[in-house]
């Protein structure tokens, strides 16, 4: 009898063991998903991808038979997980940012999506402008109205305005310019007219709305319609060009834009045969804008491949150096990230699209 006691207490004890190595188990995969999924407030930025333009852009009856190619650079932008949070500060090109730095004030999810969206259409609309207009081929733009980025909660277009919305009329009048609806809406406001009827195209759809201008929540006192918007146009051209980027979003794109494009609508290959990429918006007067990320696409290049690289060059001046000393252009921190790295990649400072057509135009071409 008493060995017989002492085998169920054995085997009781077997059970409570294997149970508990259970538990074990499932508390390490619960603690190991809270690690990698659990999302911060913030986010982490890493280097991304080359991107070849030509694969993206098409002109209608364009020559893309070129030996070398236009590559437009990205960073990878993601919610920092307390793994990766760890991970991102010990290495290298990847930056732990604050959701402030990313995030617009009391912009979600999706307005962050849309604002993206606008500037990544906004630089297609400008590489096609400046294209053309030195090509002197025939284009045609077209304003729309103005586009809703982000509704401020509580104030006057809260819960009638949806982001992305794209207002075309004010009163009757077609919106042609975003300092006309911006003038409208000040003029109306000082004449005691706060109903105002708007007409909104949303998903391709023509509405028609009425919002009352009120004070817009932490403004001392202004009334207005509380929205962030950005105007709306669209450019059609002879020939035709088709650009389809997916998902990738910003303006950092438009100087490859712009010369994929000029690529295309001309019939020498200004490649020269080389592994072109490259960064910076490009604005209708055909400068080049700073961007942001600059490392991080100088070290996306180079594991890429990429023999020449495009970086903006623009200016650092007196006023930003007192804010921050050790402010830096985007030319400077790409030369020094290219000679952290050893790279034998070309870095190139552009302050205009014509610093970059210059260089390209005085490059042997590549054996």
């Amino acid at each position: 009898m008493v060995n017989r006691i002492q085998g169920i207490g054995g085997a009781q004890t077997l059970k409570n063991g294997k149970f508990s190595i259970f538990i074990a188990i499932v508390v390490c995969v619960i603690l190991g998903g809270v690690l990698l999924l659990y999302p911060l407030d913030m986010y982490v930025m890493r280097p991304g991808n080359a991107y070849n333009v030509s694969e993206y852009v098409t002109v209608q009856g364009g020559d893309e038979d070129d030996e070398g190619s236009f590559s437009l650079m990205t960073v990878s932008l993601s919610k920092a997980s307390p793994l990766m949070y760890v991970y991102a500060k010990f290495k290298d090109y990847y930056e732990l940012i604050s959701m402030d730095q990313v995030r617009q004030d009391e912009e979600d999810d999706n307005e962050y999506n849309i604002r993206q969206a606008k500037l990544m259409t906004d630089s297609q609309f400008n590489a096609l402008y400046v294209a053309f207009s030195r090509t002197h081929l025939d284009y045609k733009v077209t304003f729309n109205g103005v586009t809703v980025l982000n509704i401020i909660t509580g104030g006057a277009a809260d819960r009638i305005l949806e982001p992305g919305d794209e207002i075309v009329e004010i009163e009757g009048e077609h919106i042609d310019s975003q300092a006309m609806f911006a003038q409208r809406i000040v003029e109306m406001r000082d004449q005691g007219q706060y109903d105002i009827e708007l007409v909104i195209n949303r998903d391709d759809e023509l509405f028609t709305k009425m919002v009352t201008l009120k004070e817009i929540p932490n403004s001392d006192g202004k009334i207005g319609l509380g929205v962030v918007f950005s105007e709306s146009k669209s450019i059609t051209t002879d020939p035709h060009v088709n650009i389809d980027i997916g998902s990738i979003g910003g303006p950092s794109a438009g100087l490859m834009f712009t010369l994929e494009i000029l690529n295309q609508l001309v019939d020498e290959d200004i490649t020269k045969g080389y592994m072109v990429a490259g960064t910076g918006e490009m604005l209708e007067n055909g400068s080049v804008g700073r961007i942001g990320g600059i490392e991080k696409k100088v070290v996306a290049a180079h594991e890429a491949g990429m023999e020449i690289f495009f970086a903006p060059d623009d200016e650092v001046t007196e006023e930003k150096l007192k804010q921050n000393p050790d402010f830096k252009s985007n030319y400077e921190a790409a030369t020094e990230t290219a000679k952290k790295i050893g790279t034998t990649m070309e870095i190139v400072p552009v302050k205009t699209i014509d610093d970059a057509l210059n260089f390209l135009q005085q490059l042997q071409p590549k054996n």
